[in-house]
């Protein structure tokens, strides 16, 4: 898409028909202390030969020849080649929202496969047609049962991803939903002991991650029948998808929001990602997003149709379910081909070599003195190490050595300093961890 500027006349023109003197007076309702009033610090002006040979330049810089031990919600994952000949196809990169079923049954047929999957490895009954990401999708499953219950108090686990957290607190301040923390047990896992301890009879949800930030995985039964116990519901939150393909799937939760980024979508500097919503058949009318459902025409032929689209551009505001719950097509196609080309033995083998390999960098690091594992709970494919110094210092010295090293969790958990998150996937060699455990080793034997 060109862009093509407008001369001043015309940006005088534009502000005059909207009643404004100036371009100033459209931001007056951003604080002066929050504005930008010198130029952006960019190059150029640069021809466009010049700004192709900087991106050139940038590209060159990036992880070529690295090997990288980060995950923390975003995870690097093999990927085939046919999804991006079939997903930059132009009938998927221009379609749009489906919600003429005439003219959009390859859509409408795409996003029900997407559900239809979604549904088979959450062990749920029913699942939207996608959403943002992880982060939103566990927010509007939170609201949903607020809705469900019509109970305004939430528990959420300490152990859920900390910008998962950080999303649903910015959602609840302004509605009214209370949303207080369950700290972890020494296991890494949910302390249940002081679930137990707690009044839960007016909570709408308890919220939990699996596996989950550190890692591990959390014990869905038994947290289950305490919620259960008390009316409220068990939503589970997945960031690592990939471990359904190994762990048993969380069917005892009420609602399950997970982020599909792992099912063959790039880590893309962080986004767009691709956020799920799985329920029960019974909620279906409380759950955000839109659901394409199977039919037949007048002929008996089968086809596909939008069933369900509860946001305000389709009914009334005071009935829907969310106004920002748009669906990422694109990105559940990819997640689609790709589940489609691995089936399920491959996802299995993606799975285990995930297990084994982290196991394997597990035990190595743990050869290094004074290294060792912080949770002793199950886990998938990241885990949580203590180090005798900074890990931030020690990531910086991995990069010399052109490895990305482990997420610094201190960061979110001050009282988890000097902890590191490792995160190895199928795309590490056992190579490539023998030369970053190494590293490390080299790196701590120096003296300080």
């Amino acid at each position: 898409m060109r862009y093509l500027p407008k001369s001043p006349s015309e940006r005088h023109e534009m502000l005059a028909a909207i009643g404004a003197g100036s371009v100033e007076e459209l931001f007056q309702s951003i604080p002066e202390e929050f504005r930008l009033r010198e130029p952006l610090p960019l190059p150029g002006p640069l021809s466009e030969a010049e700004i192709i040979q900087y991106f050139q330049a940038r590209a060159a810089e990036n992880a070529r020849g690295y090997s990288s031990f980060l995950g923390a919600g975003v995870y690097s994952h093999l990927r085939s080649v046919v999804t991006d000949a079939l997903v930059q196809r132009g009938e998927f990169l221009t379609s749009y929202t489906p919600y003429q079923a005439e003219i959009s049954q390859g859509t409408l047929t795409a996003i029900f496969e997407f559900q239809t999957l979604m549904c088979q490895l959450t062990g749920q009954e029913v699942a939207n047609a996608s959403m943002y990401d992880g982060s939103t999708a566990l927010t509007e499953a939170v609201l949903m049962a607020e809705r469900l219950t019509g109970r305004h108090r939430v528990l959420i686990a300490r152990s859920v991803h900390p910008e998962y957290r950080q999303v649903l607190n910015t959602y609840a301040k302004n509605l009214g939903l209370e949303v207080e923390e369950i700290h972890y047990a020494p296991s890494g896992q949910v302390d249940r002991s002081a679930l137990e301890k707690t009044n839960l009879e007016n909570v709408a949800a308890v919220v939990v991650q699996s596996p989950n930030f550190f890692g591990v995985l959390e014990e869905l039964p038994a947290l289950a029948d305490a919620a259960h116990a008390a009316s409220a519901l068990l939503v589970t939150s997945i960031a690592e998808a990939v471990s359904l393909g190994a762990v048993r799937p969380p069917a005892e939760a009420d609602i399950v929001a997970m982020e599909g980024q792992s099912f063959g979508v790039p880590p893309s500097y962080g986004g767009p990602y691709v956020g799920v919503v799985a329920t029960r058949e019974k909620f279906v009318r409380q759950m955000p997003g839109r659901l394409a459902g199977q039919t037949t025409d007048a002929a008996g032929r089968r086809g596909f149709v939008l069933t369900l689209a509860t946001r305000e551009q389709h009914i009334r505001r005071e009935k829907a379910t969310s106004n920002i719950c748009t669906n990422e097509a694109l990105f559940a196609l990819i997640a689609t081909i790709h589940l489609c080309l691995l089936g399920k033995e491959g996802l299995r083998e993606m799975a285990l070599q995930n297990i084994s390999k982290a196991r394997f960098a597990q035990a190595e690091l743990e050869k290094i003195p004074g290294v060792r594992r912080v949770f002793p709970g199950p886990f998938f494919n990241e885990f949580l190490m203590e180090f005798p110094r900074s890990v931030k210092l020690i990531n910086t010295e991995l990069l010399r050595e052109n490895i990305i090293g482990p997420y610094p969790v201190g960061t979110h958990y001050p009282e988890l300093t000097k902890r590191g998150l490792f995160c190895v996937t199928e795309t590490a060699s056992r190579a490539e961890i023998e030369r970053m455990t190494a590293a490390i080793r080299k790196i701590l034997e120096k003296p300080l």
